[in-house]
């Protein structure tokens, strides 16, 4: 179906884009899924190619352009090519609301050159052993200690936890306060203190780095509060609209390339004397999953495009994230189906989108929690 939401300098932008994703991520798929991470030579060929930090003021080296279309254009042409695991969305999706609008003009200069360029990878770290989605309940402490904050406790499933040189981290300053005493600190590499577990050993995903992070006795000077002192809490649910418009720009891209995959298998696999695709169950259920994932583009679309006029609601959000990853997950799931058992085997590429796509419904809230929030919204 085609989509009228892009103008002339979305498609410059996404030939950028493509160039860099088949130039320095496809050749490198099986070496990166096989060790566990990305290459920092991606990130760095990412920010000369302009595909990070586009939204921060020129002279920190961005263009000054807010508009989420740049941010699903990335998303979309990482999977049609066939990409695996480089962050951007971490990047681009969720820090970047952060570091523009909660920074001071000294952590901006700080930080932002290098992020934009690359150098400086980020990850945003909530998620704690025993505090999921009831970031009220985290354990990590930030004790005042006059010029400087001393942090101690764990934070666990961390995107771009091994690579991060800047990781935006929730703490308790006021452990008393519930989520009214929950601040945000910028805990950087190299300080002392802060370690880094294990990668942790994930169902799929492989490429993506994602691990626990410890933190004993780390001196954070003041300066690396972000945003106001013990609204933390706040800022974080301000931001998660951001969040889940971009888990739901990775979903309906991942379904698509499934599909084109699956309708190619099935036009060239062959039994009982014709293509797979010709019968009659296999064709109804290649049509239902066009028009399927063509509505759900249009709803994402029109979120976007809210998004950037900032119009869109929490409720909205919420709904829009659980939504599409349902609908990538069943899709996928019927993708691999269609392969039969070649879709089991690991050489195959939609075995990967498969096992890749099932955390989709449980990160940025779980579609129950999402469902909840929306019944909320709505009065319930």
């Amino acid at each position: 179906m085609r989509r009228n939401i892009f103008e002339p300098v979305h498609d410059e932008f996404r030939a950028t884009a493509r160039e860099f994703f088949e130039r320095h991520c496809v050749p490198n798929v099986e070496k990166w899924e096989k060790q566990g991470k990305v290459d920092r030579e991606a990130w760095l060929a990412a920010g000369a190619a302009g595909l990070i930090g586009w939204e921060f003021d020129p002279e920190y080296g961005g263009l000054g352009i807010k508009d989420f279309r740049f941010n699903q254009i990335i998303s979309e042409e990482m999977f049609m090519t066939g990409s695996v695991g480089i962050g951007l969305g971490v990047q681009n999706d969720i820090l970047v609301p952060y570091l523009k609008n909660l920074t001071t003009e000294e952590q901006k200069e700080r930080w932002l050159p290098k992020f934009i360029r690359g150098e400086y990878i980020g990850s945003i770290a909530m998620s704690e052993p025993a505090a999921g989605s009831d970031l009220a309940g985290i354990r990590t402490t930030a004790r005042d200690e006059g010029d400087h904050w001393v942090v101690n406790g764990q934070k666990t499933f961390i995107s771009n936890g091994l690579l991060s040189s800047l990781v935006l981290t929730a703490v308790k300053t006021d452990p008393e306060a519930g989520h009214r005493g929950i601040s945000l600190l910028m805990i950087e590499d190299g300080m002392e203190g802060f370690t880094r577990g294990r990668k942790l050993d994930k169902i799929g995903q492989y490429s993506a780095d994602t691990a626990e992070l410890f933190f004993d006795n780390v001196r954070v000077p003041k300066e690396n509060l972000v945003g106001e002192l013990n609204r933390g809490f706040y800022h974080l649910v301000e931001n998660l609209p951001h969040e889940r418009v971009g888990v739901a720009c990775y979903a309906l891209p991942a379904a698509r390339r499934a599909l084109e995959l699956t309708k190619t298998y099935c036009q060239e696999r062959h039994a009982f004397g014709q293509p797979i695709g010709k019968f009659q169950v296999n064709r109804h259920f290649i049509a239902e999953m066009q028009v399927k994932l063509d509505a759900a583009q249009t709803y994402l679309d029109q979120c976007v495009l809210a998004l950037n006029e900032g119009t869109l609601s929490a409720a909205d959000a919420a709904g829009l994230k659980w939504w599409t990853s349902e609908v990538q997950w069943e899709i996928i799931d019927r993708c691999l189906q269609l392969h039969g058992g070649y879709g089991y085997i690991n050489e195959y590429e939609v075995a990967r989108l498969w096992r890749d796509s099932r955390v989709q419904r449980l990160y940025a809230g779980t579609t129950e929690i999402l469902k909840d929030l929306m019944g909320r919204a709505m009065g319930f």
